[in-house]
């Protein structure tokens, strides 16, 4: 298993950021690893919301479809991911802070099947991917300023779209 932890902070409230985090199409916007990323139905996003995220592995891209399977308002959202070749929890706190908001997120893989052997190997590269995710998290939600305009997020479904996305 391959884990790696980071604490980034927001000059948005938190709810903002919550919104932008818990939408986690938004990924392909901060995470330098993401190469594409699609909200797969409408409405809010809330415990079994689906997205899809189209990731490097081993020189190829791969299709990673996550799904909330815990959400706390404003506050915290699970997410996880499972294919043939690994699965993958993503944990996001968001707090309030007093210029803004504070991040916690932890991310974590496991290879599967006869790739298990390969686990322990997993973490160094592990961390470089994540290293860069977190700084091009950082680099996101330090570029608005708190109360910063956002934009509305396709709506799949072909409607006019919700305000869930957009960078706070």
């Amino acid at each position: 298993m391959a884990r790696y932890q980071a604490t980034v902070e927001s000059r948005s409230p938190a709810a903002e950021t919550f919104g932008y985090l818990a939408a986690f199409s938004n990924a392909a916007e901060w995470d330098p690893g993401v190469r594409d990323g699609q909200r797969l139905g409408p409405g809010p996003v809330r415990a079994g919301s689906r997205f899809r995220l189209v990731v490097p592995f081993a020189g190829a891209p791969m299709s990673l479809t996550c799904e909330v399977i815990s959400l706390a308002p404003d506050r915290e959202v699970v997410l996880q991911a499972a294919n043939a070749v690994l699965r993958s929890t993503d944990r996001i706190v968001v707090t309030g802070a007093a210029d803004g908001s504070t991040v916690r997120y932890d991310a974590e893989v496991r290879l599967r099947g006869p790739l298990q052997v390969l686990d322990p190997l997993l973490q160094p590269g592990f961390r470089v991917v994540a290293e860069r995710a977190a700084a091009g998290l950082a680099d996101a939600l330090s570029r608005v300023p708190p109360g910063g305009a956002t934009r509305a997020a396709p709506d799949p479904s072909g409607g006019a779209g919700e305000p869930a996305g957009g960078r706070p």
